[in-house]
């Protein structure tokens, strides 16, 4: 039986992770899998003897056990935050502002783009922003002031229609994977980092590293403080702060998230009527029963799972996909 690699091989690099992952399962699972677009990945079917189901990558949703309600309710991190508090679960608040006057009339006062001002004054000048609707880790950085708002705004307005503006926080953050009301795992998330060199400054390697955002479509890191104007020493490690995200260069690890993690990430599935979502939260470290959920997601990457060697669970998640889906 091949390797979970050797479905990797030879893939160009924009092949999605799912395509080979799918196709990888039903190797696995006896089932069969055929390409739709001329070798893409963006579009594929498996099929049993008895029926044949689609997949599309991109906006598509490779997790069809979540209703279409349900998973648009995740991905609007602001209602989501709504549901989530109405059940008891706490998240980091927050409000949201739409950064253009088009469908002006559709949406209540006090979330157009002048109002972000006046929120951010209330936070302290100081705010942790991101899209409404984003995913990656895409402009999610750290506002300190008007001015910044200001900027943050009229760049992130070229990509979004709107952003979701809260408090500061910190804390350890945990993924944890829920399916049907069971964690299949949880992992400890850390930040993308730079090694340094002992010549370059530190906001010359950051800005090495987010060619590769780039090229993937995400956005650079933040840079503006002064602090970025050192040289690390050779082989000293620079953690990049503000996001954690895979894709945006950073690391997790098996670990356990603790049972009030737990208790709030399969609430936190429920309450937004999703059988499969991977929960992002805050655990204090100095006291395991203060959690906070950052956000859902009802469409969540897996890559992790390849990296540390666990194709188990990639299959496992398939297999659910599968049965659910009446090809098992």
């Amino acid at each position: 039986m091949p390797k979970l690699q050797d479905y990797r091989a030879g893939k160009p690099g924009y092949y999605p992770d799912q395509a080979i992952y799918a196709a990888y399962a039903c190797a696995r699972l006896g089932l069969s899998f055929q390409d739709l677009d001329g070798g893409s990945g963006l579009l594929f079917s498996v099929a049993s003897n008895a029926t044949e189901v689609c997949f599309g990558g991109g906006r598509c949703s490779y997790y069809p056990q979540n209703n279409a309600t349900a998973a648009t309710l995740a991905t609007d991190k602001a209602l989501a935050n709504a549901l989530l508090e109405r059940a008891g679960v706490a998240t980091l608040g927050g409000n949201y502002f739409f950064l253009h006057d088009r469908h002006q009339a559709l949406r209540p006062a006090g979330h157009n783009r002048g109002d972000a001002a006046a929120y951010l004054a209330g936070l302290g000048g100081r705010a942790f922003a991101k899209p409404l609707t984003g995913s990656r880790g895409d402009f999610a950085q750290i506002i300190e002031g008007p001015a910044a708002l200001a900027a943050y705004l009229g760049e992130v307005g070229r990509t979004y229609d709107s952003v979701l503006i809260q408090p500061v926080a910190s804390g350890d953050e945990y993924r944890v994977f829920v399916i049907d009301g069971n964690v299949l795992y949880s992992a400890r998330k850390l930040p993308p980092y730079v090694i340094g060199d002992g010549t370059r400054t530190l906001r010359t390697l950051v800005a090495e590293h987010d060619r590769a955002l780039r090229a993937h479509g995400l956005s650079e890191s933040a840079t503006d403080d002064a602090a970025f104007d050192r040289v690390p020493a050779a082989g000293e490690r620079c953690d990049i702060a503000g996001r954690m995200n895979l894709s945006a260069g950073g690391v997790m690890s098996m670990a356990d998230a603790g049972a009030a993690a737990v208790a709030a990430a399969t609430t936190a599935v429920k309450a937004l009527g999703l059988r499969l979502g991977a929960v992002d939260l805050f655990v204090d470290p100095d006291d395991a029963a203060s959690v906070r959920v950052i956000e859902v997601n009802a469409n969540p990457a897996i890559r992790f799972l390849e990296s540390c060697g666990r194709a188990d669970l990639i299959v496992a998640i398939w297999r659910h996909t599968f049965t659910t889906m009446g090809l098992l």
